[in-house]
């Protein structure tokens, strides 16, 4: 099985690419911002503490999100390989996902890092809040979410890197070229 994190900051194109992913590569999408969102839509008491944190800037706890993501691997079967999009965000995040999957017999093939540079992130937010409606997408809360981010998430690069399966990836230009960046740095894997 193929399993394959795409990370960065927010904004940096993680959804746009893992759809890309998915329909070139077969695998399976895991993204704990999509689950979440269901949550929150359905006002459960998960959707409820995830929304007054996320309208916040702030993350989920980590035992939180680990369990969902617990869940949602029980339910797959006969799949190529999973995408996983928003997780790990913290260190201990990436520790539990190594042991779930080496649980299963797996583990983390490759971790795809787009990196884009902060005013690109703030302007691509802005629009996608504009267009999509999405509460987190105003200023004060996209500033909050990048220093959650580079004060949170951002050691998860060295977690990977000392695993040695680390893959920075030119995050601006085209999204073909993006694309086609990924694209290459998974096919050499086989």
């Amino acid at each position: 099985m193929l399993n394959v994190v795409i990370f960065g900051p927010p904004g940096s194109g993680k959804g746009t690419q893992s759809e890309r992913i998915i329909e070139n590569f077969g695998l399976t999408h895991i993204s704990t911002g999509d689950i979440l969102r269901k949550e929150i839509c359905a006002g459960s008491d998960l959707g409820k503490l995830a929304k007054s944190l996320i309208d916040k800037g702030q993350l989920v706890p980590d035992e939180t999100i680990i369990e969902i993501l617990e869940k949602k691997l029980d339910t797959l079967n006969n799949t190529k390989g999973v995408i996983f999009d928003g997780f790990p965000r913290t260190v201990d995040q990436a520790a539990a996902l190594k042991k779930m999957l080496n649980s299963r017999g797996q583990d983390v093939n490759i971790m795809l890092n787009l990196e884009v540079d902060r005013e690109e992130l703030i302007d691509r937010l802005l629009k996608r809040g504009q267009v999509s409606g999405r509460s987190d997408d105003n200023l004060e809360t996209i500033e909050q979410r990048i220093k959650v981010y580079e004060k949170q998430t951002a050691p998860v690069i060295d977690f990977y890197k000392s695993e040695g399966i680390y893959h920075p990836i030119k995050g601006t230009g085209e999204i073909d070229a993006i694309f086609s960046r990924i694209a290459e740095a998974i096919s050499a894997l086989a």
